[in-house]
């Protein structure tokens, strides 16, 4: 035991490699990027690198953030439903203070946007933040926690109920994270000629299609599975999380991922992933272990000469376009029976 009888931290340690090289073009311009991964899953490294070299070969992955925010919501409760309507009415119009508020926790945290839901006499208040480089769970709690007081004063008929009301939502399945926003909302597409589609992941355009439709859609909706059609975008998003110092139980909705799959006209393969829930940052909490800075200067992801929330953005798109290789190789795999576990087999038993 250490003193004041806190205990010790021991660090463990899970398989790392770095895999690629990737190819990024839109939001992120790279080539030749190595990435490194951290998982027990060791096919996921060759499985992932096979959708980098296609995806480079054919031109890269475009990346794309669409929008970015960090969201906490406080509960409070009114006396009935009309007095919370009138004061929802008035705060949403009081944008400015609000701001103030949050001005005096961070020079980082801005308010964006509020939004909100009432059952019964109770207020579910969606605060909306963006937060520079920072993930922006602690930048949005803690403004929130400053906003409270001032919500109890400026409306002395509301009571405190709690800090978070699940509104946000934290770590769990959601609809409203998908629809509002939480995190970086980026998209990762590419098209893959047919040629290549055969010679490197040894199936065809319309295989891949065919599988995504009855693989990802429907059996997505016969799982009752909620905003999410995508194969296991889980995999690729928790190895680089742990890789680059993230929370990693920020999975659960980051996984909520949309895969779309078409045939062009030409007949080759479009392919892409969208991520609306995708929660990364390069500064914060766990960011200071030797290896997770090391892998972030790896990514180029510690630039000290840019805007804030430049090496976030990056970081996202990254991370997004790992997942994007991880869908295209499994599913490409899955088209043809017994591959899937032929490489399990012989990657994991040697």
């Amino acid at each position: 035991m250490k003193k004041d009888n806190l205990p010790l931290i021991q660090y463990a340690s899970i398989p790392m490699q770095s895999v690629g090289p990737f190819k990024l073009i839109g939001d992120v311009e790279v080539d030749d990027l190595m990435v490194p991964m951290a998982t027990y899953e060791s096919p996921l490294w060759p499985s992932v690198a096979r959708g980098a070299r296609v995806s480079a070969h054919a031109g890269g992955i475009r990346v794309t953030v669409m929008d970015e925010r960090m969201t906490r919501s406080v509960l409070l409760e009114a006396p009935n439903a009309s007095i919370a309507r009138q004061h929802l009415k008035d705060i949403q119009s009081r944008h400015a203070d609000l701001q103030t508020v949050v001005a005096k926790t961070s020079r980082f945290a801005k308010l964006i946007d509020t939004h909100y839901q009432v059952v019964g006499n109770l207020i579910y208040l969606r605060l909306e933040f963006n937060t520079g480089d920072a993930s922006g769970h602690n930048m949005a709690t803690n403004a929130a926690d400053q906003l409270i007081p001032w919500l109890l004063t400026t409306y002395p008929d509301l009571q405190y109920v709690s800090i978070s009301a699940n509104y946000c939502t934290d770590k769990k399945v959601s609809a409203v994270n998908g629809i509002l926003g939480r995190g970086k909302y980026v998209v990762c597409e590419t098209t893959i000629p047919r040629k290549l589609c055969q010679r490197f992941l040894k199936t065809t355009p319309e295989a891949l299609v065919d599988l995504h439709i009855k693989k990802n859609l429907i059996g997505s909706i016969v799982s009752g599975g909620l905003r999410t059609a995508n194969a296991h975008v889980a995999n690729m998003l928790l190895g680089f999380y742990l890789a680059t110092g993230q929370d990693a139980a920020n999975i659960v909705e980051g996984s909520q991922s949309i895969n779309h799959v078409e045939v062009t006209k030409e007949g080759d393969l479009y392919f892409s992933t969208t991520l609306p829930n995708l929660i990364v940052g390069t500064v914060g909490n766990g960011k200071g272990l030797d290896f997770v800075l090391r892998n972030l200067e790896q990514l180029g992801c510690t630039q000290t000469d840019v805007s804030p929330g430049t090496n976030a953005r990056r970081l996202a798109c990254i991370a997004g376009a790992t997942a994007f290789c991880g869908e295209l190789s499994l599913l490409a795999a899955q088209t043809n029976p017994g591959e899937l576990m032929e490489t399990h087999l012989k990657l994991e038993r040697r």
